[in-house]
């Protein structure tokens, strides 16, 4: 019997799976800061999709049921691509390249508040005012908690832009994920949208950055980070998201979004032994609390 087969006699809770994407790309931000202190952006990316795909595929091969992918599909699956992993991956990389993981964070938990723009222009996908308010009080407590106390947000106006454009990035590949979704599984998506990313990066690392890379020696610290990076934040997550956007939708799922500066702020002060301070505990109590009152009171028109 196929191991998805046997996953569905599993009750697990919607919310599992949105909750656990999150916490994998919050840490995501530690591990990457990481490897920038030996890689350059592209060649971490280019690193964990040859790894991730590796991964996924070998997954699909033993214990999935693999799925024949309609000849019509493929360019909207290439679109999804280009999407990501390729663009967001790299405005999130150079942007955490040119910032801090907090910034980088807090940038991309905006998110969810564009999310509703895109959901209404592309699938008619409306919130209530509630859910709207959810949004702002959500986001107030990610700027909260991490900017500076005489509220500046210091960081490469390079860095600002490229993580905006990741967060554009984001946005578009929801759009073109949920039409997927409805035809193939999530595993299979991601593993597809990996393996051709692993092209769209290679002639970049081939030009600009393979010298550099080959000179680097390994350490414990590199395959550990690179490994938890593929595994768990390119692959797991990547596959728990594209199945939350197939139970709760766009707009439900980004809201998620507003959760990685949380996770990425409670480990970096355990993982890194960063100040956590009284306004980051407000903080953190206003995205939850904005989170769940995002959740109420969805209707689609």
């Amino acid at each position: 019997m196929y191991f998805c087969a046997r996953l569905k006699k599993f009750h697990i809770p919607v919310y599992f799976f949105p909750l656990a994407a999150m916490l994998f790309w919050g840490l995501s931000f530690i591990w990457s800061s990481i490897l920038l202190k030996y890689y350059e952006p592209v060649t971490i990316i280019f690193i964990r999709l040859i790894i991730s795909a590796a991964f996924l595929f070998t997954i699909i091969h033993f214990f999935w049921k693999r799925e024949k992918i309609s000849l019509k599909d493929y360019r909207l699956i290439f679109l999804s691509a280009l999407f990501n992993p390729f663009l967001y991956f790299l405005g999130e990389n150079y942007g955490l390249k040119f910032s801090t993981p907090s910034i980088s964070a807090v940038i991309i938990a905006t998110i969810p508040v564009f999310s509703p723009v895109i959901a209404f222009l592309s699938v008619r996908e409306k919130l209530t005012p509630i859910n709207f308010v959810g949004i702002a009080i959500s986001f107030s407590g990610v700027v909260m908690m991490l900017v500076t106390g005489n509220l500046s947000l210091a960081a490469d106006i390079r860095g600002i832009l490229c993580l905006f454009g990741a967060v554009l990035a984001a946005l578009l590949y929801t759009v073109t994920l949920r039409k997927l979704t409805v035809k193939y599984s999530a595993l299979t998506l991601i593993a597809w949208q990996n393996l051709i990313g692993i092209f769209l990066f290679l002639p970049l690392f081939l030009v600009f950055e393979f010298k550099s890379a080959i000179d680097v020696p390994l350490n414990r610290e590199i395959i550990t980070s690179m490994l938890l990076l593929a595994i768990l934040a390119s692959s797991v997550s990547f596959v728990f998201f594209a199945h939350s956007v197939k139970l709760l939708g766009i707009s439900k799922s980004n809201i998620f979004s507003n959760l990685i500066p949380v996770f990425t702020a409670i480990f970096s002060f355990i993982l890194l032994s960063e100040e956590f301070t009284l306004q980051k505990v407000a903080g953190i109590t206003l995205v939850i609390g904005g989170v769940y009152l995002s959740e109420r009171t969805r209707r689609r028109i």
